[in-house]
């Protein structure tokens, strides 16, 4: 991997009883990530809880631009995500992770009707 991309996504197998066959890393440039948040969500609600979820990292004023690892490792014990105690840099969801993520997403940071997304 050339320094200036980054993992955009693996591709699910096709095999549907052998869920590691298949699994097809697609490239981006770095450069070239989304910049669009999705428009059902409540974008005040989100900037505030990334940023109550940053400061468990905070340490002289500074926070890391990861999660605590206590937080992973909770993710972990509840089966949402594959072991995080690797070099990776991401992390792999399982598939009970892959379909909550976007349940809870909307759940606790989604619009409510009639809401605005400013």
């Amino acid at each position: 991997m050339r320094p200036h991309q980054a993992l955009n996504k693996l591709a699910p197998a096709t095999d549907p009883d052998d869920r590691w066959s298949g699994w097809k890393i697609e490239m981006r440039d770095e450069l070239d990530r989304p910049t669009e948040l999705p428009e059902d969500l409540d974008v005040e609600k989100l900037a505030e809880s990334a940023l109550g979820i940053l400061s468990l990292t905070l340490h002289g004023g500074r926070v890391w631009k990861a999660l605590d690892w206590n937080l992973m490792n909770i993710l972990f014990e509840k089966g949402w995500i594959f072991d995080p105690a690797s070099k990776a840099k991401s992390v792999l969801l399982t598939e009970e992770g892959e379909q909550l993520a976007r349940a809870f997403l909307l759940k606790h940071l989604g619009l409510k009707a009639g809401d605005s997304a400013t």
